[in-house]
């Protein structure tokens, strides 16, 4: 037998994003209204980590960094797909091994080609 929710069965849920829209909006509020509006050349100056800001931000730079970059989320994606055959592997038996052992083929081969491009060398 399934039981039917009705609506009053998300009452507290929607009370308490209610109450969570509300103290947000409540806190922005407050802080615009209570906090100090000085502006001064200091504060509204360019700041980055304590360090003054020197040229120019549209300055172009090596491509390496985002095929680095790039590579690392693909290789990290590939690792996330092996958690959840290593908590079936049991189940899965020698065909999910068969299956596993192909998959790891094919990253291993994605990463000699990367190797063999140079895509990691920063010369």
């Amino acid at each position: 037998m399934q039981v039917q929710s009705t609506p009053i069965d998300y009452l507290p849920i929607i009370f308490q994003m209610i109450i969570a829209v509300g103290f947000v909006v409540t806190t922005m509020l407050a802080t615009h209204l209570i906090g100090p509006k000085r502006k001064t050349k200091d504060k509204l100056s360019t700041f980055e980590s304590g360090i003054e800001v020197v040229g120019n931000a549209r300055q172009p730079f090596s491509i390496k960094y985002f095929l680095v970059a790039i590579l690392f989320v693909l290789f990290d994606i590939e690792v996330i797909f092996m958690y959840p055959w290593a908590v079936n592997f049991k189940e899965m038996g020698i065909p999910g091994m068969i299956e596993m052992f192909v998959f790891m083929a094919t990253l291993l081969l994605g990463f000699i080609y990367i190797i063999k491009k140079k895509a990691l060398d920063w010369d």
